[in-house]
């Protein structure tokens, strides 16, 4: 479940005076505020499998780091905490402040579709269009209830679907050198 509070321009600094808890998870797009609960356990498992899987890529690679939920500052009317991130280590010493925000774009953003239609907007219109602005080169929107995954590449300086993914499709990507995977390996039984 996610809400909008309309009519305001949020931005970074009115976060630090909203109730924090486990639970809450605040992102401002544009400055529009979405607020949404803590992802049901079955979100979380398909996150966790994705990470799984890049992560151990990651470390036989040595080409980078995978990330579950990191905070994602592009600017103080633009902050998100996208499902999963993979970022090079050459762009991660540009991008990381010393919170451990990302400052910047990581290379590959993954998010993974909540029931509703607002979480839907917020997903494919919203994100995909901040994530393109902001020179994401790749962004997979993962559907744990159809499981399919669409795969957005940046071509001529914006996002693109590419490719939709459905059952044993493998994914690969240009930015991920020697990865494939089913993508039934994302979603758990």
């Amino acid at each position: 479940m996610s809400q909008t509070v309309d009519g305001v321009r949020w931005t970074v600094y009115d976060l630090e005076v909203l109730p924090q808890n486990e639970w809450t998870r605040y992102e401002i797009i544009d400055g529009e505020l979405f607020v949404t609960r803590s992802p049901h356990r079955r979100h979380q498992q398909v996150c966790g499998k994705i990470f799984g899987q890049l992560d151990a890529w990651s470390e036989s690679s040595g080409l980078g780091e995978t990330i579950i939920a990191p905070g994602v500052i592009f600017a103080f009317e633009d902050s998100v905490i996208p499902d999963v991130v993979w970022v090079s280590r050459e762009r991660l010493t540009q991008i990381e402040d010393e919170a451990g925000h990302l400052t910047g774009a990581p290379e590959l953003v993954i998010e993974v579709l909540s029931p509703g239609k607002q979480n839907e907007r917020r997903d494919k219109e919203a994100k995909l269009k901040l994530y393109s602005v902001q020179g994401v080169e790749e962004y997979w929107i993962v559907d744990r209830f159809t499981k399919k995954v669409e795969v957005y590449r940046r071509e001529k300086a914006r996002l693109v679907l590419v490719e939709t993914l459905l059952g044993d499709d493998e994914i690969t990507s240009p930015l991920l050198l020697g990865f494939s995977c089913s993508i039934r390996l994302f979603f758990p039984e």
